[in-house]
C-alpha cells in the first residue's frame, strides 16, 4: 500500500494499518474481496503534516473536519477547507500539506480492491445537477453522520484483531462511500450567519466523543456567544449541547461495552472520562444501570429492571 504520512501522533490522534497478513485475507475472503482497507486514521491539527507520493498504488479518501490545507494532484492545485472531501484513485501522483496558521483536522483511509473504482465512479454519478466540483475534491460540508462513519471504522479496530474485525471494518467502509453518494447532492452553500450550522457542531461533538468540548469551543465554532448559542440550540433541538454531547459519549460507551471485553477503566477512558467512578455515576443518570449491569445484561448473566 501507499505508505501514511510519518507526522508524529499527538495523544488525541490515530493511525492504524492493517497487518499484511490481514490484507491477504481480506484480499481472498469472499465478503470482502471486492473492498477492504488498508489503513486508516485521525489526525487532529496536524501542523506541519505533508506528503508527497510519486507513485499512488490504493486509493485514498480524506475528509477535512476543520482547518485548512492544499492538495496537488499532477499539476493542478487545490486549496482545502473543513468540510472538503477529497477523494484519489491508484495512479495519480500527489502531494498535500496542512496549513502552517491553520492545520488541518483530517479522517482518511486508504483502501483497495477490484469494487474500489466502481464505488469512485458511484459517488462521482452522485452528483446533482450543475454541480461543477472537481473529480477530487468534493465540498460536502459537516455531516454528523459521516464523522460518526468515520468513528465507527476507527472504533472497530478495537474490537478484535482477528480477521472477523477486519471483515466487519470492510462493511464499515462500504457503508461510508455510499453515505457519501447520499449526501453529496445535498451539499449546501454555509448557511446565513444568523443561523445554527447543526450538523457542524455535531459534527465537531462526534469527533471529539472521546476527549472533553466545552460551551466555549461550541460556541466559538458557531460564531456566537454561549448565551446565544445555548438558547438557540435548544430553540432547534429541545435539548442543551452539553447534554446531546453527553449523550452522545453514553452511547459510544454502550457500543465498546457490547463489542468489546475493555475493562470499565478502559471504555471510560476511550469516552474522554478519566475518572471512571464519575463516568459510572453519569452511565447511570442517562441509561438507568452502571456500566457493569449493562455489560451483564449483554451476556445474559442477569437482567435488570430500567426505571
Amino acid at each position: 500500500m501507499s505508505q501514511p504520512s510519518k507526522w508524529p501522533l499527538p495523544p488525541e490522534s490515530s493511525r492504524f494499518v492493517v497487518p499484511r497478513k490481514i490484507i491477504d485475507q481480506l484480499r481472498h475472503h469472499p465478503i470482502s474481496q471486492d473492498l477492504y482497507p488498508m489503513g486508516f486514521g485521525y489526525y487532529k491539527s496536524a501542523r506541519n503534516h505533508t506528503m508527497l507520493r510519486r507513485t499512488h498504488d490504493d486509493y485514498l479518501l480524506i475528509y477535512c473536519l476543520d482547518g485548512a490545507g492544499k492538495l496537488t494532484v499532477e499539476k493542478s492545485e487545490y486549496h482545502i477547507q473543513a468540510g472538503d472531501l477529497i477523494l484519489l484513485p491508484r495512479g495519480k501522483s500527489h502531494a498535500y500539506h496542512a496549513d502552517h496558521s491553520q492545520p488541518w483536522t483530517i479522517y482518511w483511509i486508504h483502501f483497495a480492491g477490484p469494487r474500489a473504482d466502481d464505488f469512485i465512479d458511484y459517488i462521482a454519478n452522485s452528483a446533482g445537477p450543475g454541480d461543477n466540483t472537481s473529480s477530487y475534491v468534493t465540498p460536502l460540508g459537516m455531516h454528523s453522520r459521516l464523522v460518526g462513519e468515520f468513528e465507527a471504522l476507527l472504533g472497530s479496530r478495537q474490537t478484535s484483531y482477528d480477521l472477523n474485525g477486519f471483515i466487519h471494518a470492510s462493511s464499515l467502509l462500504r457503508q461510508l462511500l455510499t453515505l457519501i453518494a447520499e449526501i453529496r447532492p445535498l451539499a449546501r452553500q454555509q448557511e446565513a450567519a444568523n443561523s445554527l450550522d447543526l450538523e457542524r457542531i455535531h459534527s465537531l461533538m462526534q469527533a471529539r466523543v472521546h476527549e472533553q468540548l466545552d460551551l466555549d469551543t461550541l460556541a466559538a465554532a458557531a460564531n456566537l456567544s454561549k448565551f446565544h448559542f445555548v438558547t438557540k440550540y435548544k430553540e432547534l433541538t429541545g435539548t442543551t449541547p452539553i447534554n446531546h454531547f453527553i449523550h452522545l459519549k453514553i452511547e459510544k460507551a454502550c457500543y465498546l461495552l457490547d463489542a468489546t471485553n475493555n475493562a470499565i477503566g478502559e471504555v471510560s477512558f476511550a469516552v474522554g472520562y478519566d475518572d471512571a467512578y464519575y463516568f459510572s455515576r453519569i452511565f447511570k443518570k442517562v441509561m438507568g444501570i452502571s456500566p457493569t449491569q449493562y455489560r451483564r445484561m449483554r451476556t445474559g448473566a442477569v437482567s435488570y429492571k430500567v426505571e
